[in-house]
């Protein structure tokens, strides 16, 4: 049998990555990157990351940490003096305070340089435009952008494809597409501002029990509050 070819996978721990993960699953082996820059969750993301790991079986790790992110500011994950919004997005032309300046290009940047030291054919992230928070790193025209960057910034040799597999699905169907495939969304974070027990409150959260909700399916983790989606 043909060997799998590998993809670095940006998974930090919430739903989307994780259903990131299953769905490269299926077709490369994987090779896990993890990011920390000082968010308030910083730990409970880690540990989830660790979990959704084992449960793959996936023994090529790498956390990188950008404590640079911290120290610039500027968002309410990586600023204890910014309140976390407790509402949904109005997905509104307004960027939302718990946008952390171009943090997406970091992430990538160090995939991509992990992906060309490993022989990763792919690095697939678990952006979301369809129905999420309206982060403009997050847009479909952001990674064919970075994809151009990636050919003229790599070896002649090196071919590394960036997946968004998840950016055109509302969470909705992200909920569904992790089932289907089996995907421990029962050890994934979203809250933004508890590590403990999910706050259910922040703007994370409830976009996380309305994907639920409209998916018909019960969210196995546990919330603090809930507020009706």
């Amino acid at each position: 049998m043909r060997a799998q070819s590998k993809a670095v996978v940006l998974l930090s721990g919430g739903m989307d990555s994780c259903v990131t993960a299953a769905i490269a699953n299926q077709t490369h082996s994987l090779a896990l990157l993890h990011a920390s820059y000082g968010q308030r969750t910083e730990e409970r993301e880690r540990r989830a990351f660790e979990k959704i790991a084992d449960f793959y079986g996936v023994r090529e790790k790498l956390v990188v940490r950008f404590d640079s992110l911290a120290q610039i500011g500027g968002s309410a994950l990586t600023d204890s003096d910014i309140a976390v919004p407790e509402n949904l997005p109005d997905n509104s032309a307004t960027i939302p305070i718990t946008y952390v300046p171009f943090r997406n290009a970091h992430f990538l940047s160090a995939a991509v340089s992990w992906a060309e030291v490993i022989g990763a054919t792919a690095v697939f992230i678990g952006a979301v435009f369809e129905d999420s928070s309206g982060y403009p790193d997050c847009r479909p025209e952001y990674y064919e952008t970075f994809a151009q960057l990636i050919r003229v910034g790599t070896r002649p040799e090196t071919q590394i494809e960036i997946v968004t597999p998840v950016i055109h699905m509302h969470k909705s169907e992200i909920v569904r597409k992790g089932a289907e495939l089996g995907a421990p969304l029962g050890l994934t974070w979203s809250c933004y501002q508890s590590d403990d027990e999910a706050c259910g409150v922040c703007d994370s959260c409830r976009l996380r029990l309305r994907a639920f909700s409209q998916a018909g399916h019960a969210d196995p983790i546990a919330y603090k509050a809930q507020v009706a989606p």
